[in-house]
């Protein structure tokens, strides 16, 4: 089984990914929401990721912090985020759609990560 980015978008009423531009490239943090499901099916699962350069964590992070579920990126290039979130999901593969998302929750915040059921 393998998964696919069926959409991404950012989770706010004044930001679209498509036409979002940081007022400063190299500085700026971003989170990003991903849903992402089988290539071979309809269902899909949330995810997230905090895309930020190492300028903003050096203004913003004072304390020592895990820094889990983030793209660290030297400047703000839509095209590449998106080719590399893209190409991490299509890397996650697995013979069931559980096992292909805990893949992708080792990088990307998932929605059903420590559910228990």
């Amino acid at each position: 089984m393998k998964a696919i980015v069926k959409s991404m978008w950012v989770d706010s009423p004044t930001i679209e990914l498509d036409s979002y531009v940081p007022d400063n490239a190299e500085n700026f943090s971003l989170w990003i929401e991903v849903r992402v499901g089988p290539d071979d099916s309809v269902g899909v699962d949330d995810y997230r990721v905090l895309v930020c350069t190492p300028e903003w964590l050096r203004q913003n992070v004072w304390e020592p912090q895990w820094g889990r579920h983030m793209l660290i990126v030297r400047g703000y290039d839509r095209a590449a985020i998106e080719t590399c979130v893209r190409d991490y999901i299509a890397g996650c593969t697995g013979d069931e759609w559980g096992v292909v998302a805990k893949k992708i929750a080792r990088n990307l915040s998932w929605e059903f990560e420590d559910y228990q059921n």
